[in-house]
């Protein structure tokens, strides 16, 4: 049986995994249309300022808590919903 990665891990994976499936390399051209639903500016930006922080504590020795982890992980699935809605993720 597999063991379940300590909270460092899972975050970092969490990270890892937002930072694959999110478009933060796309130019602002591309992300602001006429009919934005939300703005997915605002929302890239909001969660790259999250990612970067708990990268930041990270490094510096910071352990996360589960809640901390599940709490990022809720923003990001709300913020993905809303990319998905402008049709920048699939």
């Amino acid at each position: 049986m597999d063991k379940k990665p300590d909270c460092t891990s899972a975050m970092l994976n969490l990270i890892a995994s937002v930072r694959n499936d999110f478009p933060f390399n796309v130019s602002e051209a591309n992300i602001c249309g006429i009919s934005c639903i939300g703005c997915p500016k605002k929302l890239l930006e909001l969660v790259d300022t999250e990612l970067c922080e708990w990268e930041q504590k990270i490094n510096h020795g910071d352990v996360p808590k589960l809640g901390e982890i599940s709490r990022l992980g809720k923003l990001c699935k709300n913020v993905r919903r809303g990319l998905k809605r402008n049709g920048l993720v699939s």
